[in-house]
C-alpha cells in the first residue's frame, strides 16, 4: 500500500485551476495559467500533481486524438466514459452498461480476466455544429 499523498500548496493550486477549467486541458495550459498568476510552480510539478489527481480519481485523464494527455476535474465517481466536443472541449461524462458487458464478454471469450478499457468518444456538440 502506498503512502498517502501530501496536500501541498502546489497540489491545491493545480486542483483549483483544474476545477475552474472548462473541459479537458493540458498540463502545459494549467502551467501557463498558474505562471500568469505569479506562481513559481514548475511544469514537472504540474505534471506530477495531475497524475496524482488522476490516480486518486479526483481528475479524469485521456489522450486527445493528437496524442496529448489531457485532464479535467472529475465530477462522476467510479468508472465512466466521455463524449467530448473536438472543437470547444465540452465534455459529458457517461456510464455505458453496454460497453461494460461487451468488454466482459469479449475478455471471457478469449480467456482473459481483469479487463481494463478506455472509451472516449469525440465529435461536435450541437453549439459547434451550428457554427459551421
Amino acid at each position: 500500500m502506498s503512502a498517502p499523498t501530501r496536500n501541498t500548496w502546489q497540489r491545491e493550486a493545480v486542483r483549483a485551476r483544474l476545477a475552474e477549467a472548462s473541459g479537458f486541458v493540458s498540463a502545459q495550459h494549467l502551467y501557463a495559467v498558474l505562471r500568469e498568476e505569479g506562481s513559481t510552480i514548475s511544469l514537472a510539478t504540474v505534471y506530477r500533481n495531475l497524475a496524482q489527481l488522476a490516480d486518486s480519481g479526483e481528475a479524469d485523464s485521456l489522450q486527445s486524438p493528437e496524442g496529448e494527455n489531457l485532464f479535467r476535474s472529475c465530477a462522476m465517481k467510479g468508472h465512466h466514459h466521455h463524449l467530448i466536443c473536438r472543437s470547444c472541449g465540452d465534455t459529458r461524462e457517461l456510464s455505458a452498461a453496454v460497453v461494460e458487458e461487451w468488454t466482459r464478454r469479449v475478455g471471457a471469450e478469449h480467456g482473459f480476466t481483469e479487463i481494463e478499457h478506455v472509451v472516449d468518444l469525440f465529435g461536435l456538440c450541437e453549439r459547434c455544429r451550428g457554427k459551421s
